[in-house]
């Protein structure tokens, strides 16, 4: 997974080693990595950034997502969940995230849908409060994106289906 940094200058990229590395666009020469006693214990499973491109947000296996100060690699919040994490994005409008994964593929055969946790759960992004989930998968959720005008989001699953969100007005009111 990758992003571009600041001005375009660096690119951050993580993989299946829990480390996230910034590099330089130009040399291609390593500038920093990431710290693995205050990142990831397994692999990094998504990689998303913010609209200001001041910060992003790590998914990870291990159950939780990290936000990061893009330019000095700081862990700045973690949320933590009950399910393994395939994909995260970043609210372009509000304070919040939303993350998505569920039991692992190779055990969905053999688990009820509600028991796999396939669904999107929000979290507010300074206060690390976990709001209520969407649901609409029946197996893990790989892809989550919001619309550049923040009033919708996408999930894709494992079972193959995309499905797009279109938030109620009541949702750009919520005090979380």
């Amino acid at each position: 997974k990758a992003v571009w940094g600041p001005l375009n200058k660096t690119i951050v990229s993580s993989g299946e080693d829990a480390v996230i590395r910034v590099w330089d666009t130009e040399t291609g020469q390593l500038l920093k990595e990431s710290d693995k006693e205050t990142g990831h214990q397994k692999t990094i499973s998504s990689l998303s950034k913010s609209t200001d491109g001041s910060h992003f947000l790590t998914g990870f296996l291990d159950k939780s997502a990290k936000l990061w100060d893009i330019r000095t690699l700081t862990l700045i919040k973690t949320y933590v969940t009950e399910r393994p994490l395939n994909a995260c994005a970043i609210s372009p409008l509000l304070d919040h995230v939303v993350i998505g994964g569920g039991q692992e593929a190779v055990h969905v055969t053999t688990t009820d849908h509600c028991a796999g946790k396939f669904e999107a759960k929000f979290f507010h992004k300074i206060l690390q409060e976990e709001n209520e989930g969407v649901k609409g998968h029946f197996g893990p959720i790989n892809a989550l994106a919001f619309n550049p005008d923040g009033r919708s989001f996408s999930s894709g699953g494992e079972e193959g289906y995309l499905k797009l969100h279109h938030f109620d007005p009541d949702y750009f009111s919520i005090k979380m």
